[in-house]
């Protein structure tokens, strides 16, 4: 077992209240987890936490190894010495009720910048010494994320299949130039690195204090404009001007009568197979390191994937094409020993992604918003579950449980409350209740769920490219009230030790 029979919460950092425009890593934060304990909840679970790119999606980072400067807590800061309260009193006026990327972007980093500029008159003794050992300690990504962030900014943040040959195809002498050309750039990229992942080092330690996990996530494939793909176009299908050949995607489903052509470019699994996979094994290395449990997305593209002609606008013709299977999983557990890892199994999953997750014996997951339109057989019904999975209300990529029952037919809906006794005036709570009852090892509930909001709090919808991942709380609705009902259940189905007798 990974963590034991246990429950938590699903909220990305972005959407926690806050003034600066989107939620961070600071005070907010720590508040949650307090919330978390108080609830007897014993798991958060986050989105990836790399710095993102077009439409703001977490899936779609810069880099595989850096964190979002956007969650660096400028309160953090603050209290550290390295910024007044004066200087970032002009943020306050950024909007509360969702989050505004663009906004704070161009605050926030004007802020970062000023802290670049004066870190070595205000920081501490300690403080310089944990910065430069961090350099030295990550250089293996950081300094190839660094340039890549400079060059970005140099050539007007375009694509660096865009940029000069000498910097495109990484010629020495070019990358050499660069890095003396854009060494201001290069260290304040360095530095905001640096406070993110001291401040998430913080904020995992007060967690585990209180007994609560932080469950992260880490996408199959990485976005094509990205510090990865640039450092190792050997690793990828592209053509040798650098573009794509062959896109990531997944066929007609649930989701998307056409599929989603996501984009992303497709592994050389041949290549990382004689490497040993050796930059996946890094990859993983680096994410364990900031949290405990790791959710795996698109498990199943390790077995197969949907391969795409780049060409193709829509998903609906490609084909699917065989993952590194057994080999890949093989090689990381000799490299890092057991891994806590939970996999994202859903989709169109076929026998050998089954076989695959029972020989790994990774937990997979279990969605009660699946659950109730095909009768008593449904794998998604609780009274069919093994312990071995992770259960869940919804995802990130579903609707909210009040705006999916609202959107459902008449059928659906009646079924439902068969199941569960209920006559759906309550069914987000109905339904966090039948995932704590479950035998599920773990239950993981949106936050969403636990306010009962509808549609207009969905956090994602596939397949759209804009308009996502925005939703936000305010801090006067999460409520002790909260926290109590949530214990009680908690604690009735014994998921967390019972506060009384």
């Amino acid at each position: 077992m990974l963590v034991g029979r246990s429950s938590g919460i699903l909220l990305h950092p972005t959407s926690l209240p806050g003034p600066y425009g989107v939620g961070d890593i600071g005070p907010q934060a720590y508040r949650f987890v307090d919330f978390l304990a108080a609830a007897g909840q014993r798991l958060w679970q986050v989105l990836p936490l790399g710095p993102t790119g077009f439409g703001n999606s977490p899936y779609a980072a810069s880099s595989s190894f850096a964190g979002n400067p956007l969650l660096v807590s400028l309160d953090g800061l603050v209290a550290d010495g390295l910024l007044s309260a004066a200087e970032v009193n002009p943020l306050q006026d950024l909007p509360v009720d969702s989050a505004d990327f663009e906004a704070a972007e161009l605050f926030k980093l004007t802020v970062l910048r000023g802290v670049g500029k004066s870190f070595a008159d205000r920081a501490t003794r300690e403080l310089l010494m944990a910065y430069r050992a961090f350099r030295e300690q990550e250089a293996h990504w950081l300094d190839d994320f660094t340039l890549f962030m400079a060059l970005r900014e140099r050539y007007g943040r375009s694509s660096w299949q865009h940029w000069p040959d000498g910097v495109k195809r990484r010629d020495a002498a070019a990358m050499e130039e660069a890095r003396r050309h854009d060494r201001d750039a290069i260290d304040f990229h360095a530095l905001v690195q640096f406070l993110f992942w001291r401040q998430w080092a913080a904020l995992r330690r007060y967690a585990n204090e209180r007994g609560v996990k932080l469950i992260g996530d880490i996408p199959i494939f990485v976005a094509l404009d990205s510090a990865d793909v640039w450092t190792r176009p050997d690793l990828f299908w592209l053509d040798a001007g650098g573009s794509l050949t062959f896109v990531a995607g997944v066929p007609p489903d649930y989701f998307s009568a056409t599929g989603q052509r996501w984009g992303n470019p497709l592994y050389r699994w041949d290549v990382l197979a004689r490497q040993g996979y050796g930059w996946w094994i890094e990859r993983l290395r680096a994410t364990l390191r900031a949290v405990d449990v790791l959710r795996i997305d698109h498990f199943r593209g390790f077995q197969g994937y949907w391969e795409i002609p780049a060409q193709n606008e829509t998903a609906e013709h490609g084909r699917w094409a065989p993952g590194p299977g057994r080999e890949f999983f093989d090689a990381a557990r000799s490299a890092l020993g057991d891994l806590p890892i939970i996999v994202e199994d859903l989709g169109e999953i076929t026998p050998d992604v089954v076989e695959l997750r029972e020989y790994l014996g990774y937990p997979g997951m279990k969605v009660l918003q699946f659950a109730f339109d095909s009768g008593p057989a449904n794998p998604f019904l609780p009274h069919n579950f093994s312990p071995n999975c992770v259960v869940y209300t919804g995802t990130h990529d579903n609707d909210t449980t009040v705006g999916w029952f609202e959107s459902q037919g008449e059928s659906t809906r009646s079924y439902a409350c068969a199941y569960l006794g209920v006559d759906g005036f309550d069914i987000s709570w109905d339904l966090i209740r039948l995932a704590l009852a479950s035998v599920a090892e773990m239950a993981i509930v949106p936050l969403q769920d636990v306010l009962s909001l509808g549609t207009e709090a969905r956090m994602n919808f596939p397949g759209r490219a804009e308009g996502n991942w925005a939703w936000r709380f305010r801090s006067d609705q999460l409520t002790a009230d909260h926290a109590a009902r949530l214990r009680r259940l908690t604690e009735t189905y014994g998921r967390v030790p019972a506060s009384r007798p």
